[in-house]
């Protein structure tokens, strides 16, 4: 699903040019679950930008889906990125619309789906991460926990083939946080979906298929979960 070859990556220009990945080399199979953890500013971010087809790769070859990254046209990026569910730290949520609303933008790219079975699955998702009652409430309205719940049902909600959370239960207690990792761990064994899951928490180890360590850049097995 996910296959880095020999992959690097460059921030800037001329002499500001700087090396943040080197020679990354990795693969994730469908239904896998891979932890990647590290320090801050270590790459974790970069790597899994570049693994969603949201930037393309510089040096090395980066197949996702069975389609070559490197150097691939834009129209080829947004149809790897459709079949991808992202989590990011910053939440991201369309003020203008509900709750609800939000969870079913993460269908919007997918066809197959009309009005009804898609505000359907979206308050099963909302059911899945306990914010039912907010079906109807405007991200303004709800805590940074909660709208953290929201970007996970809205990248849950469309059955990826590849889900990238970043942080994924950081503002999470533990009950929620351990419900987000069981769906992950669903979507990954019944639904054939590989994930890289960025994080620093270890509650979420349980979940894992490996973990992977990066640091300045570099990448190497931290040990198997």
């Amino acid at each position: 699903m996910i296959r880095l070859d020999h992959v690097s990556h460059y921030y800037g220009a001329g002499c500001n040019r700087r090396q943040v990945l080197f020679d990354v080399s990795a693969n994730v199979a469908a239904g896998e679950i891979v932890l990647l953890t590290g320090p801050s500013g270590s790459g974790k971010s970069t790597l899994l930008t570049l693994a969603g087809a949201l930037r393309s790769a510089q040096e090395g070859s980066m197949t996702v889906l069975e389609t070559e990254l490197r150097g691939a046209s834009p129209d080829t990026l947004i149809r790897v990125r459709r079949q991808i569910g992202y989590i990011f730290q910053k939440h991201n949520p369309l003020d203008c619309l509900t709750v609800l609303q939000n969870v079913e933008v993460g269908l919007a790219a997918r066809d197959g789906h009309d009005r009804r079975t898609a505000l359907r699955r979206a308050a099963e998702m909302l059911e899945v991460v306990g914010l039912s009652a907010c079906a109807d409430r405007y991200p303004r309205q709800l805590s940074g926990g909660q709208q953290q719940r929201v970007a996970i049902a809205r990248a849950l909600v469309g059955r990826p083939r590849i889900l990238l959370p970043d942080e994924p239960t950081a503002s999470l207690d533990s009950a929620t946080g351990g419900e987000v990792a069981t769906r992950i761990r669903e979507l990954a064994r019944q639904g054939g979906c590989a994930a890289i899951v960025v994080t620093h928490d270890h509650r979420i180890l349980q979940i894992a298929d490996r973990v992977l360590q990066i640091e300045d850049g570099r990448l190497g097995a931290a040990g198997i979960a």
